[in-house]
Formats: structure tokens, C-alpha cells, sequence
């Protein structure tokens, strides 16, 4: 009977294996689906509430639907000649010929004859990214330098098209720059030539999975896919993944010396680690569903598709990296093979040193690590300001160029038109109280359908500058029941319902990952500090991304959602790595420890996977910054150097200090916070005298 129950246990890992072979084939034709879905154009981005919003979905109800919107620039530093303007007419009438605009374009001459700009506007692609993209590249075709004469195509169509070029290149290079990454770093951790290759093919399981899933909301309820949401997943699958089974790898290696059998092993690694790795994920979980609340499209696409990434890393490491483990057996681990019975080398690790030192001055550590923390967090008062569009970019596409020559050339106007969306009745009464209004330089009427009409305005000052926000805010109080867009409006719509969002979705966050910690840990003064520790460490990370943002990477401005996003990932990531070394700590005070002796040993015990779990996280979101726009290599860089801080510095140092000063104290009110009762003397048998 025994032998039956023991060779019934032998074929889980099967099952396992063949359930998941089953799911891949299951979900690989919805996998391959996911970037026919994705789409990054700005009304994927934007509020959803927003003026800017409402007169983007009108202008596509408009017949000819959305309309793409360019500036021809031409320009000589020397100055034009009559052979160059009639250059820029001859190309600017084939283009005309040859595309369906919106209006006849006009030549707008710069003050100093070195420039001359022609508006063109084009529903002729409509709504579909692919046809606006197609059409910007035929007007560069078309419109080409010659003979000295430089010839630019800028404007928002242009600045998208270039834009959607930098997101179309996530999908592979970030994913084979992510995989290359996680592969060298296993290979250092394990020091074995086998090994590593097993969690980093779960990890890419995990992320074939989340692929589907991610394709199913999408058609099921309608999600936004767009190049951010879609790389972060990504991101998240292969960093908190592979975190994970650094996790379970090195408790099932802990395993394997106090169980003959490999199977066992694993069962008794997953019951050590299992609630662990289950609460990190949920936090990581709860922490980007908060973005749910969020009114800004891009952050609220973020939070179902990470959490799919988080899930089904979670799935995959806890289920199929077991069973290929087990299937393998020891020999997985050659050459450092754990031998059954053996007692692993003593050595002084560099976080017992750590620990030791840590629990020699706990208040002197903690007091210092405060100052260090808060001194980076300085940093963020030298953040520079909002990163305009023109800015956007790491390398100057063509699109920025344009913008630029005509900043330079037209100091006191603007090349980028404000749209307005107005009840086709009141156009007259628009028209009138637009060109009353202080900052407008031009007004022409544009298509009308479905009872709206379209008017582009020229603002007299330059694009994203405070002149024109200024002149679109006066917009937007008098054009009562209009709608006021564009690319400038946008901006501001962006700017402002990230503000919103942070003071919705920064308490969310916090009160999902306290109750969390206290229902995990049952303790209300342990789940302070940690949220304390991580909200630190975010402040540390913006503080050093504003000491290099400007003077060394020589970024113009920071994405408005840097704060919102930054803050979200690290508090939730940051606290994964508190629950893996208050879980231990927990266990080893259950088992009798004393508190201080319980901090350390969990320090010496987690310490190394922690700092190999952080490295490889960091790592994955540091690949972030090898990506062409700003918003992405902000974002990688300030979680990247988050996360470092919080694994080398708040998790082995301030936390464990913390621990071994306030004692029992750090698990009140539970009742790992109140002294052991005396155990009474056994009772001694008289002596017979």
C-alpha cells in the first residue's frame, strides 16, 4: 500500500508537466493575437474625462475621421531664395495632389527669411495608426531636402509616428534584452551550467501565458493594450518571476540535505516558502490594481496587465518550475550537488558581517540610514519640469527637429494648432469668442458632420510654453459646451489628471499593502515599518533621478506619471522583499528565538537570496533605460536604483536594526509581542530516605 501511495506521489510532477503543455496549446493562438492589439495612439494615453479626450473621439466621428497633422518646415540658414520657395510650393502642391487635406495649405514666412512653414492637415488616414504612419512617410518622401535647402516634417502626426517607431521596438529587443540579462545573472548566482536555464524557461512560459490572458481582457472587457503596458508586463513576468524562484530554488536546496527524496524536498520547500512568495505576489498584485482608480488611460491599462504578469509568474513558479525541479532530481544543481545528510560549509557571509553590525548599534544605524535616505531625497527639488512632447525622445527624430527649427524661427508663435470641437449651431458664436480671446494669433474653420464643427486655432505663443497654456485655459473658460484639444492640451490634460491620480491612488496603495502585512504578519508595528522603509526608499530614488536626470542624461523635463508609477512599483516591489525577510523572521521567533537573534538569523539566512532577487529585478527594469523615449528611461532608472537601495541598504541594514531595537515590540499586538510564559519546573520524585 505504501509503495502504491509513494509511486501515485511520483507521477504529480507529470500531471504538472502535461496540464501545462495543455494550457500553452490552449492559450498560443490568443498569445500571438496580443500586438494586433496594442495601440499607442494619444487617446490611448489620455484622461478619459478630459477636454482633450472628448475632442479627439469627436474629430474621429468628423467625416474623414481623425485628422493627422503636420508642418512642412524649409529651411537655409542663409536665407531663402526665390529657387527655395518655389522648391517648398512645387512639393507642397504634389503633396496637395496627391493626398486628400483638410484645407489649402498656406506658406507662413519666418521674421528672419531663414524658414518657411506650411501647415497640412489630412483625414485620409483616419483612426488607423498604421495608414497615418504610411501617409507621414510618403509627405517625407515627398517632401525631401534638395540643393542645400533643408526640408523637416514635424507636427503631432509626425511626433506619434516617430513615437509609435520607439514602441513598436519593445516588443522584441526589450524581451531578448530582459531574457539575456536574467540569463547572465543566473548563471553568476547558481555558478551551475544547468541550472539556470530551468526558471529562466518557466519565466518565459510565464510570459506566453500572460501574453493570452492579457489578449482575453482585452477582447472579454475591453482593456487598453499599449506599448508601455505591454513591455512593463513583460518586465514584471521575468524580474518578479525569476524573484520568486531565486525564493524556492534556495529553500528547496535547503531541503534537499534533510530529505533523501526530491519530492519531498520540494513539498517541504514550498510549505517554508510558499506563504511567503503568495503574499509578496498578492501585495505586488493588490499594490497595481490600485491603478484601476486611476483617470489616466496609460496608468489604468497598467494595472490589469501587471497584475497578469505578476499572476501568472506567480502560477508558473509555484507549479511548473516544482515539477521540472523534482523531474530533474539533484542532479539539476551539478556541480554543487546537495548531498543528502550534508551540512552545507560554514562561512562568514557578508550579511551575517551585515547582521552583526547591524545588531552591535541598531540606533546608530538606523539614525544614519535615515539621513542617507533623506538626504537623496533632497534630490527631487532639482527634478526638472514637465517634459514637453519635442522632448519626449533620447535620440532627435526627425519629427523633433522640425519642432525645433521652428522654435528657433518663429520665437513668438506656434506651429502646433489647438483644436476646438464646437455644436455646429454655435459656430458663429464660437468663432467670435475665439478671436476675442488674449493669445490667439490665428482661427480657421475646419469640417463639420454629426452636429460638431471643427476650428483650429494658432496660438501667438510658442507650443507646451506657459504663454499658450495660459491662452488654451482662457479657451476653456469661455467656449462654454466646447471642447478644446490638440497636442498642447493634451499636455496639460496628461499633466493634470496625473495629479488627481496620485492623491487617489497613493492612499489605495498604501491601504491595501498595510492590511496585507498585517493580516501576514499579525502585527500592526512590523507593516508600518515596512510601508515607512519603502515609502523612503521612493523618495531617495526621485531625489537621485533629479540629480541626474538634467546634468547628466540631459533631459529637458520628467513624464508627469514618473511619481505615480514609480511610487506604485516600488511600494508594492519594495515590500516583496520585506515579507520574504519578516516571513523568516516570524518563523524563526515561532520557533523559539529570541528577537534579536530571530532578525539575524533571517537576515543570514535570506540575505542572499534577497540581494540576488533584487539584483535580478533591478536589473530587468534597468533594460527600461535602454529605450528610446525619456518616460521609460526615467521610469527604469528611478525603480531600478529604488530597488537596489531597498535590498542593500532599508532590508539588510534599517530593518533589521529596527527589528533588534524595538524587540518584541515590532510584533504588537500579537502575541509574538508579549514574553513567553515560564514553563514550570518539572516536579521532582521524593527521594526515599
Amino acid at each position: 500500500m505504501g509503495a502504491e501511495k509513494t509511486e501515485g506521489k511520483r507521477v504529480i510532477p507529470w500531471v504538472v508537466l502535461a496540464l501545462w503543455i495543455g494550457v500553452l496549446a490552449a492559450v498560443s493562438p490568443f498569445a500571438a493575437k496580443l500586438a494586433d492589439v496594442q495601440h499607442d495612439r494619444i487617446t490611448d494615453y489620455l484622461p478619459a474625462s478630459a477636454d482633450s479626450t472628448k475632442a479627439a473621439r469627436l474629430q474621429e466621428q468628423l467625416p474623414g475621421g481623425e485628422s493627422t497633422e503636420l508642418v512642412l518646415v524649409y529651411h537655409r540658414d542663409s536665407g531663402l531664395t526665390p529657387a527655395d520657395r518655389a522648391t517648398a510650393q512645387e512639393q507642397v502642391t504634389r503633396v496637395a495632389g496627391e493626398h486628400t487635406l483638410t484645407g489649402t495649405p498656406r506658406g507662413v514666412p519666418s521674421d528672419d527669411g531663414t524658414t518657411l512653414m506650411y501647415p497640412v492637415a489630412s483625414n485620409e488616414p483616419g483612426t488607423d495608426e498604421k495608414q497615418r504612419d504610411a501617409f507621414v512617410e510618403a509627405v517625407r518622401e515627398e517632401a525631401h531636402s534638395e540643393g542645400g535647402l533643408t526640408v523637416e516634417v514635424g507636427g503631432s502626426g509626425a511626433l506619434a509616428t516617430d513615437a509609435g517607431k520607439v514602441y513598436e521596438s519593445l516588443g522584441g529587443p526589450l524581451l531578448y534584452t530582459t531574457v539575456a540579462v536574467v540569463a547572465v545573472l543566473l548563471i553568476l548566482i547558481y555558478r551551475s551550467p544547468v541550472l539556470w536555464l530551468v526558471p529562466l524557461v518557466v519565466a518565459g512560459v510565464s510570459n506566453y501565458l500572460s501574453m493570452g490572458v492579457a489578449y482575453g481582457l482585452n477582447q472579454a472587457f475591453g482593456t487598453t493594450v499599449s506599448g508601455q503596458s505591454s513591455g512593463i508586463m513583460t518586465i514584471l513576468v521575468f524580474g518578479a518571476g525569476t524573484d520568486y524562484a531565486l525564493l524556492l530554488v534556495s529553500r528547496y536546496r535547503e531541503e534537499l540535505r534533510r530529505f533523501e527524496r526530491p519530492l519531498d524536498a520540494m513539498r517541504a520547500a514550498l510549505r517554508g516558502c510558499g506563504p511567503a512568495v503568495l503574499a509578496s505576489s498578492g501585495t505586488v498584485a493588490a499594490g497595481l490594481l490600485c491603478l484601476l482608480a486611476a483617470d489616466l488611460n496609460s496608468n489604468r491599462a497598467m494595472g490589469p496587465l501587471g497584475t497578469v504578469g505578476v499572476l501568472c509568474a506567480l502560477v508558473a513558479m509555484l507549479t511548473l518550475l516544482p515539477a521540472l525541479l523534482v523531474l530533474l532530481g539533484r542532479r539539476v544543481f551539478w556541480p554543487l550537488v546537495p548531498a543528502y545528510g550534508s551540512t552545507p560549509k560554514a562561512r562568514r557571509s557578508l550579511f551575517a558581517a551585515m547582521g552583526g553590525s547591524a545588531g552591535r548599534r541598531p540606533l546608530t544605524v538606523l539614525a544614519g540610514g535615515a539621513v542617507l535616505l533623506g538626504t537623496l531625497a533632497l534630490g527631487t527639488l532639482n527634478l526638472p519640469g514637465t517634459v514637453k512632447q519635442e522632448d519626449a525622445f533620447v535620440d532627435r527624430p526627425e519629427s523633433v527637429a522640425a519642432m525645433r527649427t521652428l522654435g528657433r524661427a518663429y520665437p513668438e508663435g506656434s506651429g502646433q494648432p489647438v483644436d476646438v470641437l464646437t455644436p455646429a449651431a454655435r459656430t458663429d458664436a464660437t468663432l467670435a469668442a475665439i478671436r476675442g480671446t488674449e493669445g490667439v494669433a490665428d482661427v480657421r474653420e475646419g469640417r463639420t458632420g454629426g452636429g460638431w464643427t471643427e476650428i483650429s486655432v494658432t496660438a501667438a505663443a510658442p507650443p507646451q510654453t506657459a504663454a499658450e497654456t495660459a491662452t488654451i485655459e482662457r479657451l476653456r473658460e469661455r467656449l462654454d459646451g466646447s471642447y478644446v484639444g490638440g497636442a498642447s492640451a493634451q499636455q496639460i490634460d496628461l499633466k493634470d489628471t496625473n495629479a488627481r491620480d496620485r492623491t487617489i491612488v497613493v492612499p489605495l496603495v498604501l491601504l491595501s499593502v498595510l492590511l496585507i502585512l498585517v493580516v501576514l504578519l499579525r502585527s500592526l508595528v512590523a507593516p508600518l515599518l515596512l510601508t515607512a522603509a519603502v515609502v523612503a526608499v521612493w523618495g531617495a530614488a526621485l531625489g537621485l533621478g533629479g540629480l541626474v536626470f538634467g546634468p547628466l542624461f540631459g533631459f529637458e523635463g520628467t513624464d508627469p506619471g514618473l511619481g505615480l508609477l514609480s511610487f506604485v512599483f516600488l511600494v508594492a516591489l519594495g515590500v516583496d522583499y520585506g515579507i520574504f525577510l519578516m516571513h523568516r523572521m516570524r518563523e524563526e521567533s515561532l520557533r523559539g528565538a529570541e528577537p534579536a537573534a530571530a532578525a539575524l538569523t533571517a537576515l543570514r539566512t535570506t540575505g542572499g537570496v534577497i540581494a540576488s532577487a533584487g539584483l535580478v529585478l533591478a536589473a530587468t527594469f534597468a533594460v527600461l533605460t535602454n529605450m528610446g523615449l525619456v518616460q521609460l528611461v526615467e521610469l527604469g532608472f528611478v525603480i531600478a536604483v529604488g530597488v537596489l537601495l531597498d535590498t542593500f541598504l532599508v532590508r539588510t541594514y534599517l530593518v533589521t536594526s529596527a527589528s533588534v531595537a524595538l524587540g518584541r515590540r515590532m510584533w504588537w499586538p500579537g502575541r509574538l509581542s508579549r514574553a513567553p510564559e515560564p514553563r514550570p519546573a518539572p516536579a521532582r520524585e521524593p527521594v526515599a530516605g
